[in-house]
């Protein structure tokens, strides 16, 4: 399987929303996001990405399909669950490239997609001036009813990617687990890099 690797901005995403929302929906169910994703609000999310031309959209493509995708943005595009935190740590928003996203097919993983998707980001940012990169990531407890017993979080891998935890810096994103009656709070913690 030969993979392609395709950073798109503004317009060029717009042939993949579909095809993004699916793949969101699958990966994203799995432990630790646990995610009860629709098309109608995934579909409505990425369109934002595709409407500004310094959003950023990593395509994993297998041909013609998206087997995988990531996404970054200013900051301060994102809102304020996300900025205020970074802010009051010390942080200029101004200067932060944020990191979404990573989805990735189970089929394609082990084979430096993660790698692909943090180089991208992180070209794109340097290259428009940011001076870090910041993403969060969901807090499950151990003891989790859902997580799998071969569970390993990605923690070494951002690690060895040069980037750093603040367990004191959090937010939290709002979501329906597979197992939730409604959407819940859920904790997220960040990392960031110096760009």
């Amino acid at each position: 399987m030969e993979l392609t690797i395709k950073p798109c901005t503004g317009a060029a995403i717009a042939p993949y929303l579909a095809d993004l929302a699916r793949l969101r929906i699958e990966v994203f169910r799995d432990f630790p996001y646990l995610y009860e994703g629709t098309m109608a609000y995934e579909e409505g999310y990425l369109k934002g990405y595709a409407a500004a031309a310094d959003h950023l959209v990593v395509l994993a493509l297998d041909g013609d399909n998206v087997v995988g995708a990531s996404t970054a943005m200013p900051l301060l595009a994102h809102g304020d669950d996300v900025a205020a935190p970074l802010a009051a740590a010390g942080y200029d928003p101004a200067t932060i490239f944020y990191f979404g996203e990573s989805v990735l097919a189970p089929a394609y993983r082990g084979r430096g997609v993660g790698h692909a998707f943090f180089d991208e980001r992180e070209r794109f940012g340097r290259a428009r001036g940011f001076l870090r990169a910041a993403f969060c990531a969901v807090e499950r407890p151990n003891d989790h009813p859902l997580r799998p017993p071969a569970y390993a979080p990605l923690d070494a891998f951002w690690q060895r990617r040069g980037y750093v935890r603040h367990p004191d810096v959090r937010t939290s994103f709002t979501w329906q687990d597979i197992d939730e009656a409604a959407p819940s709070a859920k904790p997220m913690v960040f990392w960031t890099k110096a760009l």
